[in-house]
């Protein structure tokens, strides 16, 4: 099937003036149907048509349009680089499309920041300018097609529609059998973002080497002083893990392809060795210890040799699944035979303590903000861990999180005797006893009660393994992605009843833009006629729009209509 691409808007005569002027929908898909291109020459192994393609995406006004919505709506809008720019007013954006161009493009110095790790220590980030996170978010767009295209099947981390549950359920699949591998080689990459060849990288990295060869030795300002960066990628920038991730990829085809021909692939298949990759972290199973220590472990240093990066010789370790390992959060172990997996010791404590310091750090506040601010820790935990064998760890949190909010509300009230301080900051809901809650009246003066989120009551549901095969470039895996993006994003939401009916009746579509809404993509909750005027909160009043589109709804007095289901 041939794939036609859309004309860029830059070439149409009503091209945009000005940032509410663009239409987001001929932007991605004038984008999209460049990336299928990209991919399906990938696949081919024509590179030279794919080079062609790259620098072609990446002079459109459609790729800079994208890279500057994405640099301007993430998390770190708000984090400005060394020149202390920030993009927040339509016109520093429209200003910034413009300035985009690759040719005399020179990137700033990355600015140092540390940020607090869960051992104690603290990792180092690069905090790009808002020009070069834009101008790394354009080159992504170019470099994402090829990176899908040629990375390992189960490789999770830092792709699109894959994350931690599907390595986890890859796994799960590897070794709950009675038949399956006993023996598990978990690594660790020493300082993988900061260790990385440069010249493998510019030499290995499917895009323009002199815009990468610029941003690898673009320098860093650390407490007012000027480092250069002789090696690696910097966490911070958008682009450095799909860069971690191309170096990477290869650990587990290449891993097979050499035990195949060394060994004779029927024999090399009964070794039962099997990869899975989450970024810089990963586990190799194996039928005995000797096949991981003589085999495995020397090819694995030899792969990361070339590529400037070495093992870490303290968290690199070769375990039997009876005695079992910590993966990402989770605990993989045989008890007499069955593979369980449960949230481990070590995160769960890093969890208790991240909720005991918020109570402790606001003993004064009101019980319904402390609520607010717990909730969505607690919510997003438990459901992190609701694929796995949890219960358990839910009702011993639950625990140990009542026993500190007793004593903040104890604390609070030194000379109340214990029934007054209960009857105050806990109460009965259905058959839930000391529930800590408070009486909250609503917009119509109903009262009712803002409770902490219960983690016991957290469902537990196998994960839906994404298939290792699927490209979200290919045209013949559309299909398969949509359903997985409804079914994950319709799981996630809070308010799932409402949203779902929203989602449903707008078959998955903005109501303003009509392109599709994803977990990446966000989308906000707008009221047709304002609550201001007197709209009401019923469906009927209510449409999904993207956050970008809600903007330009409320900013130029759009008016948005009920899709027709």
């Amino acid at each position: 099937m041939k794939v036609h691409i859309q004309m860029d808007v830059s070439a149409l005569s009503h091209a945009p003036r000005d940032w509410h002027a663009v239409n987001w929908r001929q932007v991605e898909r004038n984008v999209k149907g460049m990336q299928i291109r990209i991919a399906k020459a990938t696949r081919e192994g024509k590179w030279r048509k794919v080079k062609a393609l790259q620098r072609l995406l990446t002079r459109t006004l459609s790729a800079k349009l994208l890279a500057v919505r994405r640099v301007t709506e993430n998390q770190g809008k708000r984090t400005a680089g060394v020149d202390g720019e920030l993009w927040e007013s339509p016109e520093t954006k429209w200003s910034a499309v413009n300035r985009m161009k690759p040719r005399g493009y020179s990137p700033s110095a990355l600015r140092r920041v540390y940020i607090p790790k869960a051992n104690g220590k603290k990792r180092p980030l690069g905090i790009p300018t808002m020009l070069d996170r834009a101008m790394q978010a354009m080159f992504l767009l170019a470099l994402e097609p090829v990176s899908e295209s040629t990375s390992d099947l189960n490789s999770y981390g830092f792709r699109n529609n894959r994350s931690t549950a599907d390595a986890m359920s890859q796994l799960f699949v590897s070794l709950s059998s009675k038949a399956s591998a006993q023996w598990i080689l978990e690594a660790d990459i020493a300082g993988c973002f900061d260790n990385i060849n440069h010249d493998w990288l510019i030499e290995n990295v499917p895009m323009e080497r002199s815009i990468l060869r610029k941003w690898l030795k673009s320098g860093l300002i650390d407490r007012g002083q000027f480092q250069e960066t002789e090696t690696g990628t910097p966490q911070g920038g958008i682009i450095s893990p799909t860069l971690a991730n191309v170096t990477l990829n290869g650990l587990e085809s290449g891993l097979t392809d050499y035990l195949g021909k060394k060994l004779g692939v029927t024999k090399a298949h009964r070794l039962k060795v099997n990869v899975v990759r989450y970024a810089d972290d990963f586990v190799i199973t194996g039928i005995s210890k000797e096949i991981l220590e003589n085999e495995v472990t020397p090819w694995i240093v030899d792969f990361l040799a070339v590529r400037g990066l070495t093992l870490s010789d303290e968290k690199t370790h070769i375990v039997c699944i009876d005695q079992g390992f910590d993966f990402l959060g989770w605990n993989f172990r045989k008890y007499q035979g069955k593979l369980l997996i449960k949230p481990s010791k070590k995160n769960a404590q890093a969890f208790y303590r991240k909720v005991k310091e918020i109570i402790s750090k606001h003993k004064t506040i009101k019980q319904e903000e402390l609520i607010y601010l717990l909730n969505p820790i607690l919510r997003g935990w438990a459901q992190y861990h609701s694929p796995v064998v949890a219960k358990a760890t839910y009702s011993r949190m639950e625990h140990l999180i009542f026993k500190a909010l007793w004593r903040w509300s104890k604390r609070r009230h030194p000379n109340k005797s214990t029934e007054w301080v209960k009857e105050k900051y806990f109460h009965s809901v259905d058959d839930r006893n000391w529930v800590f809650a408070v009486p909250v009246v609503n917009e119509v003066g109903e009262t009712t009660l803002t409770e902490l989120y219960q983690l016991s009551g957290t469902v537990i549901k196998r994960h839906k393994k994404i298939k290792g095969a699927y490209n979200p470039f290919d045209p013949k895996w559309e299909m398969y992605g949509e359903q997985l993006r409804q079914e994950r994003m319709l799981e996630n939401m809070r308010h799932r009843k409402q949203f779902i009916r929203m989602y449903i009746d707008q078959k998955g579509l903005c109501a303003a833009c009509n392109c599709k809404m994803t977990k990446a993509t966000g989308w906000h909750d707008h009221h047709i006629e304002y609550r201001v005027h007197g709209g009401s909160d019923a469906l009927g009043n209510r449409v999904l729009l993207h956050p970008n589109c809600h903007t330009q709804v409320h900013s130029k007095g759009l008016k948005v209509v009920k899709p027709a289901s």
